[in-house]
């Protein structure tokens, strides 16, 4: 784990000891400076998730990605400033009932005594700031607000909105393994009922609001539930993916995107 270059990728200065105050600012480093985003599954490419790959890509090549690049980075650095970490799989909910797939990296962090759910690699409407592993303890930011619940033997992670509580995803207390994440990125970069096959996504919290791109529509999206939608040609979808996501792309993935939106 480089944290040199990791730090100067995110621009965190702050503290390298292993407590509450520098989880709860790397954290949010991390959020405000890599952008969620599955350009790779996007272009026909693969995702890997060897610690060197995801080095390589969100830190030194200046790129986002999708939530197991997001949290298994993230956990590297947090294991090398010595925080306890365990990495587990989570089924997305957004609202929905029905039991899905595991498709989402979380993970659970000890510093100052307690238990932390720290999540980097959700996207819009995710936590910017580690939550309690504890039954209703809320954590709020910049007006958007966050709990945990548990039901049953699951977690439950939930952001607060306008008509009440709203399921993000739900997770057991049991530690995974390199190959869970393996088949779930698998499954996720590949399969046709996935969320991140046959469109262009990302997502970046900038300026107080989710700015969120779904293959041709940018949507901004504000804490008191107020959105925005611009629909974009593939010259706009490029420039946004380089201005408001703060992507680098080299000449591949300009030709890629420019392929993928020509009827844009």
């Amino acid at each position: 784990m480089d944290l040199e270059a990791y730090f100067r990728r995110t621009g965190y200065t702050g503290p390298r000891a292993a407590d509450l105050a520098a989880l709860t600012a790397l954290h949010r480093a991390h959020v405000d400076a890599i952008p969620f985003e599955n350009l790779d599954v996007a272009l026909g490419r693969e995702v890997r998730l060897g610690l060197d790959a995801v080095q390589d890509k969100l830190v030194a090549a200046g790129r986002g990605g999708y939530c197991f690049e997001h949290n298994l980075l993230f956990a590297g650095v947090l294991q090398r400033l010595g925080f306890p970490v365990t990495r587990l799989l989570a089924r997305v909910r957004r609202g929905r009932p029905e039991v899905r797939y595991r498709a989402h990296a979380v993970l659970v962090v000890q510093a100052d005594d307690r238990l932390w759910i720290c999540d980097v690699g959700f996207g819009d409407d995710g936590p910017l700031a580690p939550l309690p592993l504890e039954s209703g303890a809320r954590v709020g930011v910049d007006g958007w607000t966050w709990r945990a619940v548990r039901q049953g033997d699951e977690w439950v992670v939930q952001s607060l909105r306008a008509d009440g509580w709203f399921d993000l995803y739900a997770f057991r207390a049991e530690r995974h393994f390199p190959p869970d994440f393996e088949v779930a990125n698998y499954f996720t970069a590949h399969h046709e009922s996935s969320t991140f096959t046959g469109k262009t996504i990302a997502m970046r919290y900038a300026d107080r609001m989710w700015h969120v791109l779904n293959d041709r529509r940018l949507t901004r999206h504000h804490a008191d539930g107020t959105t925005e939608h611009i629909e974009l040609n593939a010259d706009r979808i490029i420039a946004e993916l380089r201005g408001a996501f703060g992507l680098r792309l080299d000449d591949e993935d300009v030709r890629g995107l420019r392929l993928r939106h020509a009827d844009a």
